[in-house]
């Protein structure tokens, strides 16, 4: 396939483009398997971009695809306007260099310092030793680590050895970073402060960042753009506030409930019952609908006492959304006048 170089740089195309990318492997018997089915996805340069899924559903595999460790069977993908389907390792090489990875077992040399680790890839790109002097040196400020330039890995913890592996990552100052599941072998407040970090590459450094994840917070923590992956396929991508305030397919909502409330599910929803014998109702207020006061007002005007009794208003890229489950109590008229009133504004589902 000719590589074509015309767009690179260009701030209107995306840094990294998919298009009908598909890996399939062989299968016992003759019978391929597929781990990427004809993925379609576009990460604007200077953006945070994050794809989740759960096991199996080909988005690791779809990084080893972007940075050429394995071929794509079909389809084209283009990287900082270079068409790397196709292209001769020796380009490859070229290409690779423009793109950091991130490992969730870090993928430190246990036999280098970390300063051994962090001067490999510019041994790699033929950087001189001055250069690397300089570099590293930077690199390990920027990531707090100074003090742990000739220290081994096996004398450094899990957030530090991921630290090390985003300053190796940053070495050769690549457009691109891959983040495979970059936080899944930390604890907690090491993740935090890990995602911290990668805001600040994000931020700083001008760097575009794929995050591979199958953790939901981790999406709403740094994320602009998210796109899910099920069986291979892309089915559903947009801005992260889209996609957590109305998520549209089945597996999206299920990642989503683990970071927000929607609705009780059956053993909920029978345990409110049992509490609260009136009629339940779930609404659902977004950035630019109605606030929580003018709902509780109609209800207030109607003399239709109430409760809040599941949910709560989360907030996404600076936007808040929320989804309230409300009993109702009071005369079934006027309760029914409330809720004609609220259905003009604001989505409402009364749960049976």
């Amino acid at each position: 396939m000719t590589t074509t170089a015309t767009d690179a740089g260009d701030p209107a195309q995306p840094l990294l483009r998919l298009r009908g990318v598909t890996k399939t492997y062989p299968g016992r018997r003759g019978a391929a398997v597929t781990a990427v089915d004809g993925v379609d996805l576009d990460v604007a340069a200077g953006g945070i971009q994050a794809i989740v899924g759960y096991s199996g559903a080909g988005k690791s595999t779809l990084v080893r695809l972007v940075n050429a460790l394995e071929p794509a069977t079909s389809g084209s993908i283009v990287v900082d306007g270079v068409e790397v389907v196709g292209l001769p390792e020796r380009r490859l090489r070229q290409v690779r260099l423009g793109i950091g990875m991130i490992f969730q077992q870090f993928n430190l040399f246990e036999s280098r310092t970390v300063w051994g680790n962090l001067a490999y890839p510019l041994q790699v790109a033929g950087v001189g030793k001055a250069e690397q002097q300089r570099r590293i040196s930077e690199l390990l400020h920027f990531v707090g680590l100074p003090d742990k330039a000739h220290a081994h890995p096996r004398h450094l913890s899990g957030g530090q050895k991921q630290r090390v592996g985003i300053a190796r990552a940053l070495a050769t100052s690549p457009k691109l970073l891959l983040a495979d599941e970059a936080t899944s072998a930390l604890d907690p407040d090491t993740t935090q402060e890990v995602l911290e970090l990668l805001k600040r590459v994000n931020a700083e450094l001008g760097t575009t960042i794929v995050a591979i994840t199958h953790e939901m917070d981790v999406v709403r923590t740094i994320a602009d753009n998210v796109a899910v992956m099920e069986k291979g396929r892309v089915v559903e991508s947009g801005p992260v506030y889209d996609v957590f305030s109305a998520p549209r397919q089945p597996v999206t909502r299920r990642f989503v409930r683990t970071v927000v409330d929607d609705e009780p599910d059956a053993a909920a929803l029978a345990a409110l019952r049992e509490r609260h014998p009136g009629r339940l109702v779930k609404l659902e207020l977004r950035e630019d609908g109605p606030r929580q006061a003018d709902v509780f007002g109609v209800l207030s005007r109607r003399q239709v006492p109430f409760a809040l009794v599941y949910g709560g208003i989360e907030e996404v890229r600076g936007a808040t959304f929320g989804n309230l489950t409300l009993a109702l109590d009071g005369p079934s008229a006027e309760v029914d006048a409330a809720l004609a009133e609220l259905r003009d504004v604001v989505p409402l589902k009364e749960l049976a």
